[in-house]
């Protein structure tokens, strides 16, 4: 029997993961607020912006943990500062006391969005291809530096197993985030010319994915996300919308001038958002990992679709 300590354990990844293991393993749940479903699992109090985690960690002697703990969909009134609080210096602090306390492996969950937004992507994105998270998109830059501390720590900590899963947009019923708030909407943006191509991946998809890398899978970096991808009009279609049609060099204008006056939270930098999302090649999760995707993305966004009424 292993011991596995989670962090993030109450978000939605945290408490599906909670679901798919814990009868055969020794499952501490930590998160700033007791998860609503602990299952097999014990709870601890874990602030990863304090000295929790070499607390936690120092006294709980696990031999893996998993690292959900991170921002995704910022709560009102959130800062740049805050988000990186948790995302970058909390997972620092994680990896820091791994590191001193003999933990075996960490797993940690990145994000496609660390390979950035690029005109010169390669379509699908695999593995080997460079970690660019644009500076200009928190999330996506956050990913980027904790992507960059994981690298050197494998350089100078070999002994410390790691498994990094970027994971394309999660979706399951009645899960929300910032991506799905854009499908909401009464109509959908579309850019003249861009197909804007989403990839999906079924919670509980990720959350087997997690539990085997917390458990029997191999060490390594995976991209995690279901088979194809939903272009933005295809969504608007499957919901039954109609989409605004505007060309990219509108959109940035009109964005320069609303986000000053307070009309919007985006600027023109939305605009990249759209044009240059990053698909992902799972095949080395598949041959390399040892898991398929039950769901493919067309498939867990019909799933959130019909949960969601839309």
């Amino acid at each position: 029997m292993s011991r596995i300590l989670i962090t993030g354990a109450a978000g939605a990844v945290g408490q599906a993961l909670l679901q798919e293991i814990g009868e055969n393993e020794d499952i501490v749940a930590t998160d700033i607020h007791e998860p609503a479903l602990l299952a097999n699992a014990r709870f601890r109090k874990l602030d990863v912006t304090g000295n929790d985690p070499e607390t936690v960690i120092s006294e709980e002697k696990p031999d893996i943990v998993v690292h959900l703990a991170s921002i995704v969909t910022p709560p009102k009134g959130s800062t740049r500062d805050f988000e990186y609080k948790v995302d970058v210096e909390g997972t620092q602090s994680v990896l820091d006391a791994c590191i001193a306390n003999k933990v075996r492996r960490i797993v940690v969950t990145s994000s496609g969005a660390a390979y950035g937004y690029h005109t010169d992507n390669s379509v699908p994105l695999q593995e080997s291809d460079p970690i660019r998270g644009n500076e200009e998109f928190p999330y996506s830059w956050h990913k980027r530096l904790v992507e960059n501390m994981l690298e050197k720590a494998r350089l100078q900590h070999p002994e410390l197993e790691q498994v990094i899963l970027r994971v394309g947009t999660v979706l399951g019923a009645g899960l929300e985030n910032q991506i799905t708030a854009l499908f909401h909407k009464k109509r959908l943006l579309a850019l003249r010319g861009s197909h804007s191509p989403f990839v999906f991946i079924w919670s509980r998809d990720l959350a087997r994915i997690l539990a085997r890398a917390a458990t029997n899978g191999p060490a390594g970096v995976f991209n995690c996300a279901g088979d194809g991808t939903m272009g933005i009009r295809d969504i608007a279609a499957a919901m039954g919308k109609s989409c605004i049609e505007l060309p990219a060099s509108a959109l940035k204008l009109a964005l320069g001038i609303a986000k000053p006056l307070g009309l919007s939270r985006y600027g023109p930098e939305q605009v990249r958002f759209l044009q240059y999302r990053p698909v992902l090649d799972n095949s080395a999760l598949k041959s390399k990992f040892g898991y398929s995707p039950e769901l493919s993305s067309e498939e867990v966004f019909d799933l959130w679709r019909r949960a969601a009424g839309l």
